[in-house]
Formats: structure tokens, sequence, C-alpha cells
């Protein structure tokens, strides 16, 4: 393999523009070019929700504790148990990321379903703890720990986003399952995201899927040209 820095490539988007699909797609195309890895560094607030729904006893209480307390308007910190309970996650999400920065390491170019941001709190692939707000020291503390955890991993700018951009209608009928609203803020906030200067690539997410994979694929592969990189033979 040619002796140059391998990049990291992320795919960003709201939920129903086709990360998943697309992610599916390009780790065959990056492998072209030599050893690659996939790595999920979404947040998953979604799945927070639903694993706390499923606790014993107060698990509907935290969950709507949650939810309440992931939007920017919040007037407080929730309490130290559903505070734990997004530490937690953060946690995972840290895991998961060491193990992108340990890929990366290693030579293997990466590609990431999502990235985290600290452009924008509250957002999608951002903190969780509504900022600056009061509550108690110790979920103060925790919030803190949170903040000081997406600036470290948002520091690490990826080579090269892939930014799908989709219509709040064609969302919403891919996604019937989801909130319109939570679906409209990430669909706003998705243009906004620079990633500290990455390279941005926009693919037009409403297309038809054949369509979208195959704009993402040629981004990717012109992307990698222009690194250096020529596709492996017998791949």
């Amino acid at each position: 393999m040619q002796s140059i820095t391998p990049p990291v490539i992320a795919v960003i988007g709201s939920d129903g523009s086709g990360k998943s699909t697309v992610c599916e797609r390009l780790i065959k195309t990056v492998q072209k070019y030599g050893p690659a890895e996939q790595v999920h560094l979404g947040k998953q607030a979604g799945n927070v929700g639903r694993a706390v729904t499923k606790l014993p006893l107060m698990g509907k209480s935290l969950h709507k504790t949650i939810e309440r307390n992931q939007v920017k308007t919040a007037k407080k910190l929730p309490g130290p148990i559903p505070a734990l309970v997004i530490t937690a996650f953060v946690a995972r999400r840290l895991l998961r990321f060491r193990h992108m920065l340990a890929c990366h390491k290693k030579g293997l170019i990466v590609l990431t379903d999502r990235y985290p941001q600290a452009q924008i709190p509250g957002a999608y692939d951002g903190t969780v703890f509504p900022p600056n707000i009061t509550g108690s020291r110790f979920v103060s503390w925790l919030a803190e720990l949170e903040r000081k955890a997406f600036h470290w991993m948002a520091s690490y700018k990826p080579d090269l986003v892939i930014k799908l951009n989709v219509d709040l209608e064609v969302a919403c009928a891919r996604k019937p399952d989801h909130k319109r609203e939570s679906l409209a803020r990430k669909i706003a906030i998705t243009p906004q995201l620079t990633f500290n200067g990455a390279e941005l690539i926009d693919i037009d997410a409403n297309k038809p899927l054949d369509e979208v994979l195959n704009d993402a694929e040629n981004a990717v592969m012109r992307f990698m040209e222009s690194r250096g990189y020529i596709p492996l033979t017998n791949v």
C-alpha cells in the first residue's frame, strides 16, 4: 500500500437520510484502496431512551426526564440518576472513539457512521446535558465531564465529511416512528456543522437510493485519488 496517512471519512445526516445504507456501500469502496475499518460514533440518544425505558420501576420516569433535558430550552439539569445514565452512554461513546483512533494509528482507513461535534450544544452528535444552566454540584460536574469529552473528540478533525441532506417530508416518510419535530431540528442543523474546517461534500439524499449511493461512492473515490491513493488490484 502507498505510504500515505490514511484518512478518516465521516458520514453524517439526520435520521432518514440513509447513513447506514451509505456506510455499507462506502466501506466496500474504501477497502479497494487498502485495509479499512467502519466505526459507529453516534451517541445513540434513541437507544439511551429505549434502554432506560426497560429499567424496572423507574424506567419510564427516567426516560421522560432525559428527554426533557435534551432540549436546549431546559430550565435545569437532570437529577443524579438520569445524569449517570447519560454519562454512562458518553463513556460508551468515548470507548468507540478511542477504538477509532487506535484503528487510524494502525494505518487503517477509517469510515465513521456519524461524528462527534462540539459546535452546537444540544444538537445531534453533540452534548446531551443542557449548557449554561444550574444544577447540583454532582450533576454539574458530570455535565462538565461531558463537555470536555466532546471538545476532546471534536478536536480530531476528520479528513472528509459526507453530508447527507434530506428534506423533512422524505425523512418522515422513511422514519415514520420518529418525531417530526426531532427530525426537523436535525435537518436544520446538518448544514451548519463544519467540523473544524474539514473538507465537506454535500449529497442530495432525497434522490432514489441507487443515485445517492453512486453520488457518495463517486465523491469518496475522487477524494481518495486526490490523496494519492490508487485502487488495489485483486480487490
